[in-house]
């Protein structure tokens, strides 16, 4: 049996994410955090300039977009390329460990895409019951 068929339990991975210290623990921080899933979606249909990202990620803070590059970046999922042009170009591209991360993200998003009207009546549902206003 293929070892990503096989339960959790079952698997020898050298990396724990439920173990406190496990240094995995922080990159999954990074791909699924709001702005981290949001960046890898955007960029993996190709690369974008930062001011090209931070309108597809509509909502992100300069500063937020580019500690979340800086993150992604260290952690090999996204590629800076710095052009050395007057004025400076910088391109994001996600690197080939980027493009099966986001990949894996995009069906999760559009999974949860697909089934936003159960959501949407699931807390309807629950403001009724619990009276919230």
């Amino acid at each position: 049996m293929d070892t990503t068929q096989q339960p959790l339990e079952a698997r020898d991975l050298p990396y724990d994410a439920f173990a406190k210290a496990c240094p995995s623990r922080g990159t999954l921080e990074h791909v699924t955090g709001r702005w981290g899933g949001l960046t890898l979606g955007a960029l993996y249909e190709g690369s974008l300039r930062f001011n090209e990202l931070r309108r597809r990620v509509d909502g992100v803070s300069e500063k937020m977009l580019s500690q979340t590059l800086q993150a992604l970046e260290r952690d090999g999922l996204v590629h800076r390329e710095a052009q050395p042009t007057n004025p400076p170009r910088v391109d994001y591209e996600l690197t080939p460990l980027g493009h099966e991360v986001a990949e894996r993200l995009l069906g999760l998003i559009h999974f949860v895409e697909g089934r936003m009207d159960d959501v949407l009546a699931a807390r309807e549902r629950y403001d009724v019951t619990r009276g919230a206003r």
